[in-house]
């Protein structure tokens, strides 16, 4: 759920600051810089909480130093949403990116991982009522920011 106060805090802070300086909205660009934050926001807990998301993916060989690489690879996709030459590919891969994460959430979800606590305290399966949701709203958001005939005015 702090993921979605990051996404759409940001995304109307920077609508509004924009506004502002230029007296334009700017959609796109708003949604490319709220995902970024939010891509920051969620790497950092690849670090924090690695044993806890290393159980979300322990049916995969080498499960914490794949933690440590998406952390890395989110970073570096909240750059490159941000650079205009790699916002489209960035966005393509991000979509790919997001589809791939829903089996570990699923997982994680049937097996009440707590990423958070390393245990099995978890919510459960009802979970996955918020995550898949929320998983396609990532798409569609990386979609609309990057990829859509929208992104490309800005």
């Amino acid at each position: 759920m702090e993921t979605l106060i990051v996404l759409f805090g940001v995304f109307i802070a920077t609508l509004l600051i924009n506004w502002l300086i230029t007296k334009r909205f700017e959609l796109a660009f708003s949604g490319r810089m709220a995902m970024a934050v939010m891509l920051v926001f969620t790497s950092v807990g690849h670090f924090v909480f690695s044993k806890g998301m290393a159980m979300m993916i322990s049916f995969l060989p080498h499960a914490n130093v794949i933690v440590f690489i998406t952390g890395i690879i989110e970073l570096i996709a909240a750059i490159g949403l941000l650079v205009p030459k790699t916002k489209a590919l960035t966005g393509k891969l991000l979509i790919l990116f997001f589809i791939l994460l829903l089996p570990a959430n699923i997982y994680a979800a049937s097996h009440n991982i707590n990423l958070q606590t390393a245990d099995y305290t978890g919510k459960g399966i009802s979970y996955l009522w918020i995550r898949v949701p929320m998983q396609l709203l990532f798409i569609a958001w990386v979609y609309f920011s990057t990829l859509s005939n929208q992104s490309k005015i800005k």
